[in-house]
């Protein structure tokens, strides 16, 4: 668990480093634009990957709010560990684990190699377990937010079968983020965070994790 919260924390650091035409500034521009064109779909997605980039910036986080608000969808409340992490950010966030797994380590060699300072070692284990619960309880915050998708299209019909002409069982909302459970031709099974699934066109709707280009 220890590693996968740091290999977690790595993955989101570096996706926080600025690469060329991907950045959080230009995600967040870009978002402000689409707002300004009555596109909520493509607003929230963009201000959700400015999010992952900068999870600290509250002018991301205000205007996501006030597009869902103005589009009739619920807006999230953090919790005060989420209000942490991004207060500390990804890159801290990943060394602070790093030292932790250090110093925990230091603690358990020292521990066999010597009877001495007692509470010492002590001390310095339980510290490396504080430092390393953050990284773990990022990654299990962060986990699902790279599993879910915005729907950018208007009225989108979710179906029970991954077919363009299967039966609709009910219609999404233009801007709504759902969680991404499998893909099959085309078509994406979703989960509501009211619990509802089904199949939506891969056209209506987009990963808030950008999928990596093939070919």
């Amino acid at each position: 668990m220890c590693l996968a919260g740091l290999l977690l924390g790595a993955m989101q650091a570096r996706a926080a480093a600025p690469s060329p035409g991907y950045s959080s500034a230009g995600l967040y521009n870009l978002a402000n634009s689409y707002a300004r064109a009555g596109k909520p779909g493509m607003a929230v997605l963009n201000y959700e990957r400015a999010s992952l980039l900068a999870p600290n910036d509250p002018d991301i986080v205000s205007n996501l709010n006030q597009v869902r608000a103005a589009a009739h969808l619920p807006v999230d409340s953090p919790s005060g560990f989420e209000r942490l992490a991004r207060i500390a950010g990804p890159t801290l966030v990943f060394w602070i684990g790093v030292s932790g797994l250090a110093v925990l380590g230091a603690g358990l060699i020292a521990a066999q190699l010597s009877l001495h300072y007692r509470r010492l070692r002590l001390a310095a284990m339980l510290l490396g377990i504080c430092m390393l619960a953050l990284p773990i309880c990022n990654a299990i915050a962060l986990w699902p937010r790279l599993h879910e998708g915005v729907v950018i299209a208007a009225a989108t019909p979710v179906r029970v079968s991954p077919v363009p002409m299967g039966e609709s069982l009910f219609i999404l909302p233009e801007g709504e983020t759902v969680g991404i459970m499998a893909e099959h031709e085309g078509f994406t099974l979703i989960r509501t965070r009211a619990g509802r699934s089904g199949w939506v066109a891969d056209a209506n709707l987009a990963p808030i994790l950008p999928r990596k280009k093939t070919g």
